[in-house]
């Protein structure tokens, strides 16, 4: 989500540019600075961009340039004239002094300055519209390219997990075997005391029915060729957005498969391998918040 654009476009007598810039957030979260001269057309720009651009924090900054050699801005001599006759009274009866610098003491009073017109100008708001839309694309395209970076990065990090997963198998078959001995072992201190071989037997499928980590394994393999299939191909265009929020309910299912794994495993081996693949996986998190 995150990104920059810029858009400028041209009436007769104004030069506007538009900068807006996105990062990542739940909704979308749009701040304008609009200048006065364009607060007629404020809502129905907002209404354009909230369109294109659907999530992120967004601030969008306009600028007014006049370009004509007519500006509509007037300097009110007429207040001005009123101010300096009331300081001069001010003066005249409290002893004071004259201001040193009349041009810098009365262009700091309120309302100096006067437009002709309080309405926008309807080429000045087509022009503050091309100057959004432009914008507007152009941080569209600044997430394009990020996002393909992005898939680029995902998929390296679901086969670096999945080439993980396939190690565990070569120490999942050892840990039967494993198991079995050290508890015969440990019955066998037990000298005094008889028990019944075939119970141990099912006592022992059962415990072993609990490390298996078969279903586990099966359900993250689906979770990661779901995360690539809802990423869309590799060699054709992105997918539609909306897909960041799904991305992660994924990431977060894979999560959990990780961390039974983690649990049943049993094995110095096995944990470290689980260690790696959390590890993965939360780059995936970190960066699957910025899809849009």
């Amino acid at each position: 989500m995150t990104g920059f654009g810029r858009g400028t476009a041209s009436s007769s007598s104004k030069k506007i540019t538009v900068d807006i810039k996105s990062l990542n957030s739940k909704q979308l979260d749009l701040m304008m600075r609009v200048p006065a001269c364009l607060k007629d057309v404020e809502l129905e720009a907002r209404g354009r961009v909230a369109a294109r651009l659907e999530r992120g924090k967004v601030e969008m900054n306009v600028a007014c340039e006049s370009v004509g050699t007519d500006s509509p801005v007037r300097v009110n001599v007429e207040l001005l004239s009123a101010y300096k006759n009331q300081i001069l009274d001010m003066a005249s009866r409290l002893g004071l002094p004259e201001p040193a610098d009349w041009y810098a003491t009365l262009l700091r009073m309120p309302d100096v300055m006067k437009s002709d017109s309080g309405e926008t100008d309807s080429a000045d708001a087509e022009a503050f519209l091309r100057a959004a839309a432009e914008a507007a694309d152009a941080l569209v395209e600044f997430r394009v390219a990020e996002g393909r970076k992005l898939y680029g990065f995902f998929e390296e990090k679901i086969s670096n997990i999945t080439s993980l997963l396939g190690q565990i198998g070569q120490f999942e078959e050892e840990r039967v075997p494993r198991v079995k001995a050290r508890l015969e072992e440990q019955l066998s201190r037990l000298t005094s005391i008889e028990y019944d071989r075939g119970r141990l037997e099912q006592e022992l499928i059962f415990y072993i029915e609990k490390l298996d980590v078969t279903e586990e394994k099966t359900r993250l393999r689906a979770h990661m060729n779901y995360f690539l299939e809802t990423m869309g191909p590799s060699d054709g265009d992105l997918p539609t957005q909306g897909q960041g929020k799904k991305l992660g309910f994924i990431a977060q299912e894979m999560g959990r498969e990780i961390n039974t794994l983690g649990s049943k495993s049993n094995q110095a081996e096995m944990q470290r391998i689980v260690v790696r693949m959390k590890d993965e996986l939360e780059q995936i998190k970190e960066q699957v918040l910025n899809v849009l």
